[in-house]
């Protein structure tokens, strides 16, 4: 699997995080995996090129075929990917808030639910999906995806001081009191809490525990052979049982279950992955 990064043009950079590509192509004579994928913090916009993949929701019956242009918002819960043979995905990273500003609706509604993008978007996604299909350049694919964002984002919501406040938590990989994001905000605690269910989906202790975990989870995928004590005290858990009672929450197992689960895919789908 092959993962490449793109700085978002300027005009993007203010609520978009990166851009990432991936690649991954698997021999016809392989088994097709079925890959764990644990919530992340940042609300996504998903392009699958190619074969398009199938995502198995927790507690749902089946694995279900999803749109070629997807948005994800705030997930609290882990799902199952199926890929394709002939996997060519960009994903477009929003910063906290991001895609709220450019949907202009709470986040809170789109809480563990994916939407197919033309469905908001109609002609303009149809259209762009057919251009990243018939394109060979990757470079040009990106340049695709960013003229059409560049487009949307003539009609982006302003920027608020809570939303560096919950980048600057990102950047404290969820190491920051309720109190010191509200400070930041220049919000009352009430306050504070009200527009990050509008801007982020979520409560900031959860969504605090969330970016905590999830730096946990790619940490691991990335170094199969650290510790998860180790692990747990480099990303600020208090104790190895946090960070167990995190895993089961949002990965849906015990961290040892996981590494079970990881022999049966060679991809990682999160160990390269920048909030």
């Amino acid at each position: 699997m092959r993962q490449l990064f793109f700085i978002p043009h300027p005009i993007l950079q203010s609520f978009i995080s990166n851009i990432m590509l991936v690649e991954a192509e698997l021999p016809k004579e392989a088994s097709i995996p079925i890959c764990p994928f644990p919530p992340i913090p940042n609300n996504c916009l998903y392009f699958y090129i190619n074969d398009p993949v199938h995502i198995k929701k927790e507690g749902s019956n089946g694995f279900e075929k999803k749109a070629a242009a997807l948005l994800v918002g705030p997930q609290t819960s882990r799902v199952n990917i199926e890929m394709g043979r002939q996997h060519l995905m960009v994903c477009v990273v929003f910063h906290p808030g991001g895609m709220h500003r450019l949907l202009h609706f709470p986040m809170h509604q789109m809480l563990d639910v994916d939407l197919n993008a033309a469905d908001l978007f109609g002609s303009d996604i149809i259209l762009l999906n057919e251009q990243l299909k018939n394109e060979t350049s990757r470079m040009a694919i990106i340049g695709y995806i960013e003229s059409f964002l560049i487009k949307k984002a003539a009609k982006l919501k302003e920027s608020l001081p809570v939303d560096n406040a919950l980048k600057e938590l990102v950047k404290m990989d969820g190491n920051m009191t309720v109190e010191e994001m509200a400070l930041l905000s220049c919000l009352s605690l009430r306050q504070f809490e009200r527009q990050c269910k509008e801007r982020i989906g979520l409560s900031p202790k959860f969504y605090s525990r969330l970016v905590r975990f999830s730096k946990a989870y790619r940490l691991k995928e990335k170094n199969i052979g650290i510790s998860w004590g180790r692990i747990a005290a480099s990303c600020g858990y208090f104790d190895q049982m946090h960070l167990i009672r995190d895993f089961k929450e949002f990965a849906g197992v015990n961290p040892t279950q996981i590494e079970e689960q990881w022999v049966q895919t060679p991809y990682r789908l999160q160990a390269g992955i920048k909030v």
